[in-house]
């Protein structure tokens, strides 16, 4: 397995008591794009993007993301 990069939005999106709908509509993506990053199928995301979901979750960005070690590394 090889390092990656976790998104935790479920957990932020539990905490903040709000749909993915809502936090896609406040972000400015469609819900779609949302589900993408919320799966971790994202390859690459935007700092400004980044910045909205910040905002939008009134959290750091290290409330979000998370890194995984990969085994053997």
């Amino acid at each position: 397995m090889e390092s990656e990069i976790i998104f935790n939005i479920d957990v932020m999106l539990a905490k903040r008591k709000m749909s993915v709908s809502e936090l896609a509509e406040k972000v400015g993506i469609t819900p779609s794009n949302m589900s993408i990053l919320k799966t971790g199928k994202a390859k690459a995301i935007r700092i400004s993007t980044l910045v909205k979901l910040c905002e939008a979750l009134d959290c750091q960005p290290g409330d979000i993301l998370e890194f995984r070690k990969g085994e053997g590394e």
